[in-house]
């Protein structure tokens, strides 16, 4: 492809107007009025900007509030050797915006009485009993501790969990390794404690943690396009991922996540650390059900009192996250003090980000969700990137509230 070529393709922004219709949802009728969203412009310019510089290849980017979507757009390339443009629809690698709705999971099984966010984790894998601290002791890891960080649990490598294919054949990899501090002491983020919380849900439930997602959560909502294991069709929707070279170019990255494998094969564990495919209306579906306080299209997933524990912070003073000002909640990171990157968005505002630069938060103050969908592999800190920054401004700046 010739410069003048890469630089037109790349420099394209397909706008777009969405339609939500009537779905059955899970023997009820979900009736979402039509959503015609508009365009924030400044948002439109901030991505193009990015774009031109190659810091990405290209973004969607979402806008709504609890009942609406005010802002969807689409820029750049999801595959610049292709040409081929960012659509809304595009698929993208959503990573550890996966670590949310495994919280979901739990605290749906939570309000059943299936579980207790304070059990030990041994309640449910007696083997937990052998994983000892430094000391030698007993760790008591408990769900608490796995969603918020603070289990101390060891991690594996790549290349042995490119050797497992399901969630219960982590655990006996994790226990050989003893806890780096006292559950609860420190926090530390944990691969292992939310795979773990993952294979709680399969003992409890018993079926499955990609099937119990489907069946409660993916499906009900309409997030047809949420999945640890794309099809044929949605793989030919699926955003190249990009590294930047040290002189500023954009080559092509592989998926961490896949270990050599195929987005397709599910020769693989659903890894609920970070293991998701989604676009940002599906996403955006998730994100309206927790701001709504666990209900949407008039359906039931959560009490509120369960969505405020999960997004309230639960690490008392413990210093925790990627950016300053922030504590955690159940599966989420909660913004304490806004500065920096987070400085536009209220205090109590929580979300998540990805590895290749997806990010996703809820202001509850504004009644706002902004959504980034990005696929760029070495960002020096996903969570504190330009890009994420420039958006969240653009969608924050006087004038851009509907």
């Amino acid at each position: 492809m010739s410069h003048c070529f890469a630089t037109k393709v790349l420099g394209t922004v397909a706008s777009i107007t969405a339609v939500l219709v009537t779905t059955s949802v899970t023997g009820a009728e979900e009736t979402v009025k039509r959503d015609e969203p508009g365009s924030i412009s400044a948002v439109g310019r901030q991505m193009r900007k990015s774009i031109d510089a190659k810091e990405i290849s290209g973004a969607v980017t979402l806008v709504a509030t609890p009942d609406r979507t005010v802002h969807l757009d689409a820029s750049g390339m999801a595959d610049i050797a292709e040409a081929t443009p960012m659509r809304p629809d595009t698929i993208f690698w959503i990573a550890s915006m996966t670590k949310p709705i495994t919280a979901t999971a739990v605290l749906m099984l939570q309000e059943e009485g299936k579980l207790s966010v304070d059990d030990p984790v041994e309640k449910y894998l007696p083997e937990f009993a052998k994983l000892v601290t430094q000391k030698g002791e007993p760790a008591r890891v408990t769900i608490r501790h796995l969603l918020t960080h603070t289990s101390g649990m060891g991690e594996i490598s790549g290349n042995e969990a490119g050797q497992i294919k399901n969630l219960a054949g982590l655990i006996p990899l994790y226990l050989t390794k003893r806890t780096a501090f006292e559950p609860g002491s420190k926090w530390v983020y944990c691969q292992s404690g939310i795979n773990t919380a993952a294979r709680v849900v399969e003992v409890v439930t018993g079926e499955p943690f990609d099937t119990f997602l489907d069946r409660r959560l993916f499906g009900p909502l309409g997030m047809k396009d949420t999945t640890f294991y794309l099809s044929d069709e949605q793989l030919s929707r699926l955003a190249k991922s990009y590294h930047r070279t040290s002189q500023g170019e954009l080559e092509i990255a592989e998926n961490r996540i896949l270990n050599g494998k195929a987005p397709t094969s599910r020769d693989r564990f659903p890894a609920a650390n970070g293991g998701l495919f989604s676009t940002a209306p599906d996403y955006a579906r998730f994100c309206r059900m927790i701001l709504r306080g666990g209900e949407f299209g008039g359906v039931r997933y959560l009490k509120p009192d369960s969505v405020k524990l999960m997004t309230l912070p639960q690490t008392k003073e413990l210093q925790t996250g990627f950016t300053k000002g922030n504590g955690w909640g159940l599966g989420w990171c909660v913004v304490r003090e806004p500065q920096g990157v987070t400085a536009m968005l209220s205090p109590g505002t929580f979300g998540h980000g990805g590895a290749y630069g997806t990010q996703a938060w809820i202001d509850p103050a504004k009644e706002r969700i902004y959504i980034l969908m990005v696929q760029r592999e070495n960002f020096p800190n996903a969570d504190a990137s330009d890009v994420r920054e420039s958006f969240q401004k653009a969608a924050t700046s006087e004038g851009n509230s509907p």
